[in-house]
């Protein structure tokens, strides 16, 4: 199944500055899917959340033969293994791996949104995401480009 991963960080874990953070994340990935297409890493200002340093953005696509909830999971393991740690929504991280599309697998648990719920409407997805898969789309959202289109247009 074709998984769009995003990845993101603005904290060093040791002496791991945040880019270096997604590109060990991909490495990490790579362990549990097939990588098949990586973005260039953007820079992007914070959305939400407390005040913060900017943050390194970029998507990766894979093929995973997880189903979500377990995909997600073993995502969950890698943010902690490279120094993650939830103590504020939507606070500095130095990993956070979002799931935000599997197939075209609609669902709405506890534990798992997909599509994600935002990502539509977060230019540091769709940005990097269209970089690479031009034709790509969120289920029940629309195009990359058109939802582009439409972010530029709120902005």
């Amino acid at each position: 199944m074709k998984v769009v991963i995003a990845l993101g960080s603005n904290l060093p874990n040791g002496n791991q500055e945040p880019h270096a953070m997604i590109e060990a994340g991909v490495v990490e990935l790579a362990k549990i899917i097939e990588v098949t297409n990586l973005s260039t890493i953007i820079e992007t200002e914070p959305v939400g959340g407390p005040e913060q340093p900017n943050y390194q953005n970029a998507v990766a696509i894979g093929e995973s033969k997880l189903d979500p909830l377990d995909l997600l999971r073993a995502m969950h393991e890698i943010e902690a293994k490279l120094g993650r740690v939830r103590d504020v929504r939507w606070g500095p991280r130095t990993l956070d791996l979002d799931l935000i599309v599997a197939g075209d697998v609609v669902m709405d648990t506890d534990e798992l949104v997909l599509p994600h719920p935002r990502a539509h409407e977060r230019g540091f997805v769709l940005q990097p995401w269209n970089e690479i898969d031009p034709d790509g789309f969120i289920p029940g959202k629309g195009d990359l480009a058109s939802l582009l289109a439409a972010l530029n247009q709120a902005e």
